[in-house]
Order: C-alpha cells, then structure tokens, then sequence
C-alpha cells in the first residue's frame, strides 16, 4: 500500500527580498511569507483595480462584447447555460445579474449532472431549444469541448457564445465567439482565471461596450438594479463577492490577478456589501462575514453551494445567489445546508469503503489509484478521489455507476502530474478507452465503459509512470518555519487573515516542537490538547482526530482565534505531528 508518512520541509525567503519588501513598509513576517511564495516587489501583493490585467488582452473579449450589446439593444433572448459546481453557479450568477441589470431578456438553465452529465451537449441544446427557445446561448465554466452540442445549436438557428477556462482540444467549436485565456493565441496574461472570472471580465467589457453606444444616462450614481440601456452606469464591483467565491472554491492558482479578485470580494463581504444568498450561507454556517477569509469561501460556504450540484440540482445554488428577496434567500441557504450534511453523511461512508479497497488490493508501489464501486454517488466521487489523493500523494481517480453501461469518474492529481494531459496520453494510446474526458492540470473528469474499467486502470497506471519519478510521489509538507514567541499572538491571527491565500499562494502554516501538557477527545470527533513551548502554555486542537498524541512532538499548525463564552483566545490548529 502506498505510505502514508510525509516529508516536512521549510520554504526558502530569499533574505534580500524580505528586506526590501520590509522596506518598502510590508510587516516583516508577511514580507518572510510573500518572499517564500515568490513576490519580489509591493505591487505584486497590492490588490488595487489599476493593477487587473487589462481587458484588450483577452482575445475576442471586445467580439463578444459587441455580439450581446448588440443582442440586448434589440431584444434578443439570451440564456446562460451553467455548469453544476460552485464556479459556474456564481458565473451564473454574475451573468444574470449584471445582463439584468443592463437591460437583457436573460433566462438560464443548469443541467443535472446525473442526466445530462457535463458541457453544451447536444441533449442539453435541445432541452433549452424546447424550454426556453433563445437566440443566443451564452456558456458559462464549460462549452471548450463541445463540438457536437454548439453543432447542434447551431442547427437550431440559436447561435453559441462560450466563455470557458478549461483546456481546449485539439479542435474549438464552432461557435460564434470564443472567450478562454487558455485557447490558442489569448495573450491574457492569468491563465488561471476561473469560469467566473471570464465572466466577470465579460461583463466588465459588455458595459464598457454599452457605454460607448450610449446606453447609459450621464447620472453617475451606481445604481445597480435599475435596468438599463437608459439607466445608470451599473457598479458591477457590487459582483466581486460573487467572483471571490467561485475563485476559491474552483480551487485555481491565486496568481496576482486572481487574489485582486479575491481580495476585492473580501473586502466587499467584510463590510456587509454581498448578494442576500451570499449572507444568508455565512449565516447558516455559523461564520462572522465581518471576520471573512479566503477559506470561509473554499471551506465553509463553497462546500455547501456545490452540494446542491452533487446531490440534486444546482439550479437551487443559482437561485440563492441570484435572488434579491432576503428571506428567500435564508430559505435556500438553510436547504444548501442540509443537502451539505447528507453529502458529508454519504462521502465519510465512501471514504471507509475507499480505504478498504486500498487495504484489499495490493497496490504496492503503484503510482496511481483508480478505485471503483458500484454503489458509490455519482455526485461525491470527486471529493473522494481528493480526500485519497490527500491520504496517499497520488493521483487518484473514483468512479461511480453512470447509465447505459458507463461509469463516470472524478479525479484529482498531486502538483507532479497534469491530469489532463495524462488522461490525453491514455486516450491517444488506447483509442476509443475513453467516451469523453476534460479537466485541467490539478482535476478532470471522464466517462468509461463498466467493462473497461480495469484497462483503464493499468493504461492510466503506466502513463503515470511514464510521466512521474519515484521522488515525486512523495508527501512533502511545506512550512514556513518557525513563529517567533511574539508572533504566537491573535494580532498575528489577524493579519494572516487579510491577505488573499489559497491554491499557488499557499496559506501560512508553521512548524515547532512541543511537548503534551494535557488531551482530551471533544464532540467524540476532535482532539484538543495543551501545549508547552519553553515556559508559555498554548491550547491546540487537531480536527478530525481522537488517537493520542505523543509526549513529544514536531508539529505542523496554524494559528487561530477561539471564540469560546464570548471570550477570544489564540488557538493552534494543528496538521500533522512527528513523535520526538
């Protein structure tokens, strides 16, 4: 079975960058953090509109952009056609919204991912064909891949925009505008914008568009529900909670212009300027929105918005971001709430199941782990193929039963592996192995025949050896070292809050040795522990975990606040340990 033990190492902040970033006025341990994550310069971590990458470097931006203006100036039927996770909810979202807002006849439609699996297929452009009878199909957080359906729709006489981020094919499809800083020939400079992203930039250039043909009244105030042409300029800055959102929980690289983004949303949040929905999911969760972070989105309110995609409908996830009305909005949000507890229910059941197939089978020194069962979700098996992945370092891809003979499967990747192109090498090697598959570096998803499952694991098991090393299948735990005795305080706790981090621009953890004054289980599921460091007592918690601790131990932690009885304490959330 593949080893379990991880390698903790410390990242390297070039001194002189770190004196330089702390002349230039960044608080020393933030200045050693951005140092250790590659930012050499204050712009680099400034979170500014001046510094977004400019509009003109999208290729077809400005195409497309004069295609809807040219469509809501005369009426046409638009209808947005989402995907069912959180990135292309909230791009949904930023969609209907801000084409309200300016004036356009704009519907949308979000396929079940249990009937009609994933992008513009041509079952899909029939349904909205039949439901809704468009004239323009706008894409949004899919559509790169789909030759057959923009084939179909075209047939139809409904024509096809696409605004996607996935990797393109070999062949685009033929639709009558593109937008995807990832297609051939877009020079726009982050590569790792999400779906809602794109969108947000489309939105940014469509108002612009408007702008310029006069569409708006020389009023300046920001209205940003009165419909427009003819009315105010929108402030469509009032979306970035929304773009924040789907950022994070779509799990893309934070590169500069991203954590632009994602700290504007932030902000947004922080001061109670966010859509009804938005409030209402930190409501439910139990989360302080004034105290907002990066991970309240990727851990708190993204899980529950894609519950509704995994285990019914995400037109329910849609409906909550898009809707004005308050108390509908807590209505939903309770609804997204429950369905997050039955996924939780349903994935711990399928994670037992998992591990003990890795137990059953003799996976040796096997580079990947491509597990199968009949019975698990169809809807949960990417959070699973994550949480072995996490357990193993390995790529891992879980399937689950689909129709017809086919099963459908997820799969997550470790930094050494771009699973797309892996997934390609196994189509191109074995054709006709694989009914369809997409995705990007770090997941994707793909189709099989029942029959071929165990084909694909061994064709999937020797492109990885064929594209990996030994050293890269092995678990390393990046730190950044040690926290000074004044830095273990809660004014450190809340400036690691303010910055933007997530996936590429990792969240700081740090590392000590500690010896164990006290432990004791609570909520039968988490332990809770006293620490020394020298002569100062620290509380501890490790989440998830009742084994004991060791007497002595180096561990892995991140800093936090405790609110217990209205009292706030520095707690240490704790990753991993070694026994010293």
């Amino acid at each position: 079975m593949p080893s379990e033990t991880p390698v903790i190492a410390t990242r390297s902040a070039p001194a002189a960058t770190v004196q330089q970033l702390v002349a230039d006025g960044v608080h020393p341990l933030l200045a050693r953090l951005y140092a250790a994550r590659g930012v050499t310069r204050v712009r680099d971590v400034a979170s500014d509109f001046g510094q977004l990458a400019g509009m003109d470097t999208m290729l077809n931006l400005r195409t497309m952009a004069q295609l809807l203006a040219e469509a809501v100036l005369a009426g046409k039927k638009l209808l947005i056609v989402a995907d069912y996770d959180a990135d292309g909810a909230t791009a949904c979202a930023v969609g209907l919204r801000a084409l309200r807002t300016l004036g356009a006849d704009v519907s949308y439609l979000a396929p079940n991912r249990f009937e009609y699996g994933y992008g513009l297929t041509p079952e899909i452009v029939s349904l909205a064909h039949a439901r809704f009878h468009p004239d323009i199909l706008i894409t949004v957080d899919n559509g790169i891949a789909s030759i057959d359906g923009v084939v179909e729709a075209n047939r139809l006489g409904m024509a096809v925009l696409i605004t996607d981020h996935h990797l393109p094919g070999d062949r685009l499809p033929a639709a009558a505008c593109i937008i995807n800083p990832n297609q051939p020939g877009c020079g726009f400079p982050s590569k790792h914008l999400a779906g809602v992203g794109v969108m947000f930039y489309l939105m940014l250039a469509l108002r612009a568009e408007m702008r310029e043909r006069g569409a708006f009244r020389s009023d300046p105030s920001p209205v940003t529900h009165h419909p427009s042409p003819g009315g105010s300029e929108p402030n469509l800055a009032e979306l970035l909670p929304l773009v924040a959102l789907g950022t994070v929980a779509d799990v893309v690289a934070l590169d500069h212009n991203n954590r632009i983004l994602v700290q504007q949303g932030l902000q947004r949040i922080r001061a109670g300027r966010m859509q009804p929905g938005l409030a209402a999911l930190f409501e439910v969760a139990g989360r302080d929105a004034r105290r907002a972070t990066a991970r309240d989105l990727g851990f708190v309110l993204g899980p529950r918005l894609n519950a509704a995609g995994r285990l019914t409908d995400m037109a329910v996830g849609i409906e909550c971001l898009a809707t004005d009305d308050a108390p509908r909005a807590r209505a939903i949000a309770s609804e997204l709430d429950r369905l997050n507890r039955e996924r939780r229910v349903i994935e711990t059941e399928m994670q037992e199941g998992a591990l003990a197939a890795v137990e059953a089978r003799d996976y040796g020194d096997s580079y990947t782990l491509s597990l199968y069962d009949p019975t698990w979700h169809q809807g949960v098996v990417g959070i699973l193929a994550g949480r072995i992945r996490e357990r193993f370092h390995r790529p891992a891809i879980a399937f689950a039963r689909g129709d017809a003979g086919s099963i459908r499967g997820s799969g997550r990747s470790i930094p050494a592996l771009h699973l797309r192109d892996a997934l390609d090498r196994v189509a191109v090697r074995n054709p006709g192995l694989l009914v369809k598959f997409g995705g990007h570096a770090a997941a994707a998803g793909l189709t099989l025949r029942e029959a071929d499952f165990e084909r694909f694991r061994d064709a999937f098991e020797a492109a990885a050896r064929e594209l990996l090393s030994p050293a890269d299948l092995e678990r390393v735990i990046e730190t950044d070292g040690v926290l000074a005795p004044d830095e273990l305080s809660l004014e450190t706790v809340e400036m690691l809050a303010r910055p933007a981090w997530g996936a590429g621009f990792p969240a700081p953890r740090f590392c000590d040795e500690f010896a164990v004054v006290a432990q004791r289980v609570v909520g039968d599921r988490h332990l809770k522990l006293a620490l020394a460091l020298g002569s100062r007592r620290i509380e501890a918690i490790r989440y998830r975990w009742t084994e004991a601790a060791p007497a002595r131990m180096r561990a892995v932690y991140h800093p936090a606040l405790n609110e217990f009885n209205g009292l706030r304490s520095l707690q240490l959330t704790l990753e991993h340990w070694e026994a010293l």
